[in-house]
């Protein structure tokens, strides 16, 4: 099994990247969040230059965020500094589009895209629309070796859905998506296995990758300790914030919730009813989304969110949690680092070290 690290991009997270390459870390992903990170494209290129081993990726750019064609020129670009290490991953957008008071786009939008990206960086002419017309385009002079379209570039895509798990295997894509609990990762990965076969692929050929936040617990260390709230609470947050857009702004809200949490949540929707400005609630909303916990929403997350949205316990369970997600056949396991707390990379290498 491969562990990765997400990052949230930053000037400076090549520093994140290169300690979880010297730990052993295979895959290293950069948020693609234009509103709440730093630019992916920069902090990855500072990390190509920086590392020699451990894989970059886009985790996961947001097609909406720019040009296919920028994006297929930044990849070439990545893939001249790192050649060989750099994977395309990419969603409909959760975080990036909803910091702008935006829904997930079209899964066809998204489909358009990687066509486009891909085609480029095969070398084809590709017509795409640009500007409302139908326009043919083309990297005009590979052969000046100013990037690197040779080696190859994985295409990881983000899906949750069912939709979203046949565009994955009608593409032959990697797959990845955010978990929670073991029951749900499991579940998840069988869907996913369904749809891959389906579409008619041997079943040793996906590739997944689970997404996860967590804290490793001291012995006797409770999930809302300043520690653990510092890892892991800002996932639980996000349930919070899904809640609050699901009630203001009428999108799909794809994360559960147990009855034991009605409270927590009742509260924090009173509270966001009341955020500025009122016709952009969700600027608010979103502050420190993935990041931070914002003092205001603080007192809604408890223990037992914590507990129930993330893989928040001590070594020896979580390592029992990880080999579940191995034997079920998950390649790979990525835990969200947020800022300032690099050293759960250590505590998560002890936890790697059960598994090589």
């Amino acid at each position: 099994m491969d562990f990765g690290i997400g990052i949230a991009s930053a000037s400076d997270s090549w520093k994140t990247a290169l300690r979880a390459e010297e730990l052993g870390f295979t895959h290293a992903w950069f948020y693609d969040t234009q509103m709440i990170t730093a630019d992916c494209f920069v902090a990855m290129a500072a990390a190509a230059m920086k590392t020699s081993k451990i894989r970059l990726g886009t985790g996961v750019l947001v097609p909406s965020n720019r040009l296919a064609a920028v994006t297929a020129n930044a990849f070439a670009t990545l893939n001249g500094l790192a050649p060989g290490r750099i994977d395309f991953g990419v969603g409909t957008g959760f975080s990036a589009r909803r910091a702008m008071g935006l829904g997930a786009m079209k899964l066809a939008d998204m489909e358009e895209y990687i066509r486009v990206v891909y085609g480029l960086l095969r070398g084809e002419i590709v017509e795409t629309e640009i500007e409302g017309k139908p326009r043919k385009i083309q990297f005009l002079n590979p052969d000046a070796e100013l990037f690197n379209t040779i080696d190859p570039i994985p295409l990881h895509v983000s899906a949750y859905g069912p939709r979203a798990r046949r565009l994955t295997a009608k593409l032959a894509a990697h797959w990845k998506c955010f978990i929670q609990d073991v029951p749900g990762a499991l579940d998840a990965l069988a869907e996913m296995k369904a749809s891959w076969a389906e579409a008619g692929h041997a079943a040793d050929a996906l590739y997944s990758t689970a997404w996860l936040c967590s804290c490793v617990l001291a012995p006797d260390e409770p999930a809302d300790s300043p520690r653990a709230m510092a890892q892991a609470g800002p996932r639980a947050a996000t349930l919070l914030h899904r809640a609050a857009d699901a009630e203001q702004q009428g999108w799909q809200n794809t994360m559960t919730s147990a009855p034991e949490l009605a409270a927590d949540i009742a509260g924090y929707l009173e509270l966001a009813r009341h955020f500025e400005p009122q016709d952009a609630r969700y600027l608010f909303n979103h502050r420190g989304h993935l990041i931070f916990v914002k003092p205001e929403e603080r007192p809604f997350i408890s223990a037992e969110l914590i507990r129930r949205t993330s893989f928040t316990a001590i070594e020896a369970e979580l390592i029992q949690r990880v080999e579940a997600l191995r034997s079920a056949g998950w390649s790979q396991i990525t835990i969200a680092i947020t800022p300032g707390e690099e050293r759960a990379l250590d505590d998560w290498a002890r936890v790697k070290a059960a598994f090589q």
